[in-house]
């Protein structure tokens, strides 16, 4: 059994944005030397996600929307008494997947036909990171 343990460093232009990562990770996949396994990938912040799904734009404007719809910015936040702003980010965070694991075969990883890898920021702007820990056989 082999570890394998990147990060990744994103600082958005945004306040909340979707960031493709699938190239990303796989090249850490590759790295790593890992032929058979699984590669668990997690933001290392509470106002963050990682999600898997397709990379189609209308999409991606749809689940910000939806996340928006569920969780809106507004002011009356009890969070916000401790002087904080970000309370819609962690709701929104809780709403989609804080981490995923995604399998590993033959040295790549096994996704599906449109299945792709994403860090959905929402409280940004600033320094974040994003563990990827690539447990496996070489």
């Amino acid at each position: 059994m082999k570890a394998h343990t990147e990060y990744l460093v994103f600082e958005t232009k945004k306040r909340k944005e979707m960031v493709h990562i699938t190239d990303q990770v796989e090249q850490i996949v590759r790295r790593s030397g890992i032929k058979d396994g699984l590669c668990f990938v997690s933001p290392m912040h509470i106002t963050a996600a990682i999600y898997v799904n397709d990379l189609e734009s209308g999409l991606i404007e749809d689940i910000g929307k939806w996340l928006e719809e569920l969780a809106p910015e507004r002011p009356e936040y009890r969070h916000h008494q401790t002087g904080e702003d970000n309370a819609d980010a962690h709701l929104k965070a809780l709403l989609l997947h804080h981490e995923t694991t995604l399998p590993i075969t033959n040295g790549k990883l096994d996704l599906g036909t449109w299945q792709r890898v994403f860090y959905a920021e929402f409280d940004g702007q600033r320094r974040k990171r994003v563990i990827v820990k690539v447990l496996g056989v070489a």
